[in-house]
């Protein structure tokens, strides 16, 4: 049997589900479940996107990537959803944008649709705007922890960061040597004061992870994370 490279946006094998999600508030949010197509799945992943007012969405590159390769590769279970007001080629969440704060029930509900699936270990992983949502809310949550992809720490206060020195929960932060808003030096500075974040500085990257190499290295450590015996990720399936 010939193998597949796992280039760009190959799909491997995966059981997929349209999920529309209702918020505490009433709204109605446009969201997916990828799920190992043959086994169960070991840990569960609640991708919260970029900023939506830029572009960001649930079907973002690196997303939409972990939706089509990690179930098969790595035995997780993809979670993804459209925050309130965003609109992806998956179709448009109800509401409006709130800058991240009524968001905290967009995410509280996308945790607990997870949890009423009975979905195991569940982690937040945040992307820019989406590092914000899982910053501010993850330590009031039932998740194991987060990994923040780029994180430009624009809306998080310093008293909502210090909230994760009172949790038990792992804290990962992925930091593009040539990110747009926070770099490596700046970001060593802004998170010195958390007791157990591992910072992880990746040479040549940039903010958006752009480029197979990029994706490869956001899609490794986030399952070195959640499922360790999957790391590294194969090059061929």
């Amino acid at each position: 049997m010939s193998q597949i490279e796992i280039r760009s946006s190959v799909e491997l094998p995966s059981r997929r589900e349209p999920v529309t999600l209702i918020t505490e508030d009433g709204l109605n949010l446009v969201a997916e479940l990828a799920l190992p197509e043959t086994v169960a799945p070991t840990a569960t992943l609640v991708m919260l996107h970029p900023l939506p007012t830029a572009g960001g969405f649930m079907d973002s590159h690196i997303y939409r990537k972990a939706a089509n390769r990690l179930p098969a590769l790595a035995d997780l279970a993809v979670f993804r959803f459209n925050t309130r007001g965003t609109e992806s080629p998956q179709g448009k969440s109800e509401g409006t944008f709130d800058g991240g704060v009524a968001e905290r029930l967009d995410v509280i509900s996308a945790v607990n649709y997870v949890h009423s699936r009975n979905l195991p270990n569940v982690y937040l992983v945040g992307w820019s705007f989406g590092t914000e949502l899982a910053l501010k809310y993850g330590p009031d949550l039932d998740v194991l922890g987060a990994i923040l992809l780029s994180p430009p720490l624009h809306r998080t206060t310093n008293a909502e960061l210090l909230r994760w020195n009172l949790v038990e929960k792992k804290l990962v932060a992925l930091i593009p040597e040539h990110d747009d808003y926070l770099k490596p030096a700046e970001a060593a500075q802004k998170f010195i004061q958390l007791d157990s974040i591992e910072l992880i500085n990746v040479d040549q990257a940039k903010h958006l992870w752009v480029g197979e190499s990029a994706t490869k290295r956001v899609l490794d450590e986030i399952v070195k994370v959640v499922n360790p015996g999957k790391y590294p990720l194969p090059e061929y399936f």
